[in-house]
């Protein structure tokens, strides 16, 4: 095992409900801050207890706001939501609406940027990339598009990003489309962009996608892009507990 490199604990989650993973970011976010502010003077960032962590889940169905989105890319009245059986939560990351479900592999990074690269653009094009080798593994060619966040196949959306960093560590992450029924996307101006649309792994392939296995994909460039050990867990060390 390389010793330069950093460890990050990876948790998946599974199927978890959008409010409870946000307090747990956030849980995560204030200890890795706490750790940050009450490091002795001297001490080594090597040294800290708390590693990094990087947690995967799947959503229910929940369209999720930043605070820089406008509510009007929400086509649906609260009703209407009842009835397709989703929700709608603000939320305090950048980037505007998106749309979380099943078939959905979603990132949370939650990573003091001290020990990676202090600079925003930087990460997310790291993250971009993690997601543009990852479709490249099923021989998709994925992209970027100047002045728009995220990963692109022919002109459409496959995985979007939108982040919160605080004292440089970060939290929220990127949302894979992998098997997700895209026809949830209609109910909104995904990520407020009018004239582009939305694809998935499973849409350009056509056929359903192993979700396990993207996932080890996913952990794979992730651990070669940002230098790090990635150790998983089955649940957060009790450290983390609030």
């Amino acid at each position: 095992m390389n010793s330069t490199k950093k460890h990050i604990i990876h948790v998946d989650l599974g199927p978890a409900g959008y409010k409870p993973t946000w307090d747990l970011q956030k849980i995560i976010q204030q200890k890795l801050i706490d750790q940050k502010r009450n490091r002795p003077s001297g001490m080594s960032m090597d040294d800290d207890k708390l590693d990094d962590v990087l947690l995967l889940v799947e959503h229910p169905h929940v369209y999720t706001l930043g605070k820089s989105g406008f509510e009007e890319h929400l086509l649906r009245s609260n009703e209407e939501l009842k009835k397709l059986g989703a929700t709608y939560v603000k939320i305090d990351r950048g980037g505007d609406i998106t749309y979380h479900g099943p078939g959905q592999i979603v990132g949370y990074p939650i990573l003091d940027l001290d020990k990676h690269i202090t600079d925003i653009h930087k990460y997310l094009r790291r993250l971009e990339e993690v997601i543009i080798r990852t479709c490249s593994d099923y021989g998709l060619d994925a992209i970027r598009i100047d002045g728009l966040t995220g990963v692109w196949i022919n002109g459409e959306k496959i995985c979007a990003m939108g982040v919160k960093c605080s004292r440089w560590v970060t939290m929220h992450g990127f949302a894979l489309n992998v098997n997700t029924d895209l026809s949830f996307f209609g109910h909104i101006v995904p990520c407020g962009i009018q004239d582009k649309g939305v694809t998935s792994l499973s849409a350009q392939l056509g056929k359903e996608v192993d979700e396990q296995e993207v996932k080890k994909r996913i952990l794979v460039h992730f651990s070669d892009i940002f230098n790090v050990n990635i150790e998983q867990h089955s649940s957060l060390p009790e450290l983390f507990a609030d």
